[in-house]
């Protein structure tokens, strides 16, 4: 058995435990007012070439190119993440041992650039973290609250670390976040596939990216100002 299927089992396993608890696994649906978060979408993890990109990511690329026309037609907030890149830093994301990288490219200014394939739009609003969550240390809450946003639609990468991360502190934050499960993706997909169930049964709503289009489709462009 592979450590897929030993998951999905393991997933079956604990489903069954929650519902017969009655805990968890309740969706808490979407608002009116959404803004669209692409995560950490940049060559550091979108490119093979470096120690962190494991991929490029292809399924979450084409699930958030769904999204972003739909979004920008209907004048919903998009907001970026990435690393701010400083070549003076001590410390590489994702805790590269320093010298270790192998035959992976040195963590350069390219890694933060976002990837080309979901390039941001000069309207759209590049936030730099230092952190896993979008919200922490940033003033992405503050940004989304100016704007009355109540419905986050959470995209990128990596969904076991960046992405589960920032879904934890929307919810914190009272924010409806919702996570399509086409527009995420991790290195490991047990890994990815763990933390979508556990995302969906705690902090926010999994849900197919159809789902998402039909529901920014009916969104009005003036109800985002």
């Amino acid at each position: 058995m592979s450590n897929l299927d030993n998951v999905k089992q393991v997933i079956q396993t604990v489903a069954e435990y929650y519902d017969a608890q009655g805990i968890f696994r309740q969706h808490f649906g979407y608002g009116v007012r959404p803004a669209l978060l692409v995560i950490d979408m940049a060559y550091g993890w979108t490119d093979p070439a470096y120690a962190t990109g494991s991929s490029r990511l292809d399924e979450a690329v084409a699930g958030i190119c769904r999204l972003l026309p739909v979004a920008r037609t209907r004048s919903i907030p998009i907001v970026y993440t990435t690393s701010p890149y400083s070549p003076d830093s001590a410390e590489e994301p994702m805790h590269i041992r320093p010298g270790n990288t192998g035959p992976f490219r040195t963590w350069d200014e390219n890694a933060c650039r976002i990837d080309e394939r979901v390039a941001p739009a000069p309207d759209d609003y590049v936030i730099l973290k230092d952190n896993a969550s979008g919200f922490f240390g940033t003033n992405l809450a503050a940004y989304l609250i100016e704007r009355k946003v109540d419905t986050i639609i959470i995209t990128g990468c990596s969904t076991s670390a960046c992405v589960r991360a920032t879904a934890t502190d929307a919810r914190a934050y009272r924010f409806r976040p919702i996570v399509p499960r086409q527009c995420v993706q991790d290195r490991s997909e047990a890994a990815h596939e763990w933390n979508l169930f556990d995302i969906d049964a705690k902090f926010g709503d999994v849900v197919e990216v159809d789902e998402v289009v039909a529901y920014l489709d009916n969104i009005e462009p003036e109800e985002q100002h």
